[in-house]
């Protein structure tokens, strides 16, 4: 099937590499909106990720909003499990600017939620700074693609490659996406972080070294 065309305004000061990435986003979103996904094929990405979540004790994950890979199945089974599940807190830097640092606090189910940046559900427990991720061996990142190598195209915020500096260098880093979101390559930067571990609802894919 042919892509569909680049898309996007120029960006004062974008490299080559970043508006690549833009306009990729900008067509991943695009095809997510437009084609939803079966709740088939949520059920099964779901019990693989649940499945790979056994015997960790502390796990990283994001709640999910709109089209993204449906996260709450897996949210709900781990919380059942009585597994200690980290949110990402979405919190300004005190300088005013767009970007948001990394922080995390606890899920205890979904009524202790409440809307947080751009209506992201986040905790409404106590914020456990950005260097509880090195609590987590396993953490499931947001993200729109990757490749079998683990290169990973996110969302644009860079949110995660700065959170997983805190990462702990044994944690296994893992994705939920969609079939065809699994990528022959993407366009990276030497910032970008990837991952070990690719979920989709027909396969698991233990990325390459």
């Amino acid at each position: 099937m042919r892509p569909p065309p680049l898309l996007g305004p120029p960006v004062l000061g974008e490299s080559e590499v970043g508006r690549a990435k833009r306009e990729l986003r900008l067509q991943l979103q695009a095809r997510r909106r437009s084609n939803p996904e079966s709740a088939d094929d949520q059920r099964r990405r779901t019990d693989a990720a649940a499945q790979l979540s056994t015997g960790h004790q502390v796990l990283a994950c994001y709640a999910s909003l709109g089209d993204e890979p449906d996260t709450w199945g897996l949210l709900d089974v781990l919380h059942s499990w009585g597994v200690t599940v980290l949110l990402p807190l979405l919190r300004p830097y005190p300088d005013g600017s767009s970007r948001r640092h990394p922080d995390w606090a606890v899920f205890e189910g979904r009524t202790s939620l409440i809307p947080g940046f751009r209506g992201i559900l986040e905790p409404d427990g106590p914020s456990l700074g950005a260097a509880a991720l090195g609590s987590a061996s396993l953490i499931w990142c947001s993200g729109l693609a990757a490749t079998t190598r683990g290169d990973r195209l996110g969302t644009g915020g860079g949110w995660y490659d700065r959170a997983l500096a805190h990462a702990s260098a044994d944690a296994t880093c893992g994705i939920l996406l969609r079939d065809d979101e699994v990528l022959p390559e993407l366009p990276t930067e030497p910032w970008d972080r990837r991952v070990d571990l690719i979920v989709t609802p027909s396969r698991v894919i233990q990325t390459e070294e």
